[in-house]
């Protein structure tokens, strides 16, 4: 949590000053982005909720997205229109100003997709939209969740001006 606290920071921070609040999916960081943001005292003020959402499960009863919603729209999982449609339906949800997605492959091995262990998708939703692909190179689980969970704290914070 070390490099992902400053990052959280300053996200509340900004977020706190323009009066916006974010909602967050994630699956394969963990919780490690809501736990962040979370830690950063008076987080009631912007983060409104988050979900891990690892299973296909958890995506239908989180977030409300089926299967055949994502066969319907051609979206497989682990890709960046998969994470933008997470982050545009937790924030719907949740009724925030923004969305913060991500998902992907934490390791040691890939997934059944064919991405590689430390891949993943961060998408960010909201007045304006971001979509990132990370590949760390990686099949350390633990490191690439705190990469993944940096990456997309830090492609937030660029995006609200709270670099």
């Amino acid at each position: 949590m070390d490099r992902l606290e400053p990052l959280a920071e300053r996200v509340a921070a900004r977020l706190a000053e323009r009066k916006e609040t974010i909602a967050v999916a994630e699956g394969s960081s963990g919780g490690l982005i809501a736990a962040a943001l979370l830690a950063v005292p008076g987080a009631s003020t912007y983060f409104v909720g988050g979900a891990v959402v690892y299973t296909a499960a958890a995506r239908a009863a989180f977030v409300g997205i089926s299967l055949d919603d994502m066969e319907r729209q051609g979206i497989r999982p682990a890709s960046e229109p998969y994470a933008v449609l997470l982050a545009k339906r937790v924030s719907l949800q949740l009724g925030t100003t923004w969305g913060l997605a991500e998902a992907g492959a934490a390791g040691p091995s890939g997934n059944r997709y064919g991405d590689p262990a430390g891949h993943t998708c961060l998408a960010i939703a909201g007045p304006a939209q971001q979509t990132f692909t990370l590949r760390t190179g990686s099949n350390d689980r633990r490191a690439n969740m705190h990469a993944f969970a940096a990456r997309a704290l830090e492609l937030f914070a660029e995006q609200i001006g709270a670099t």
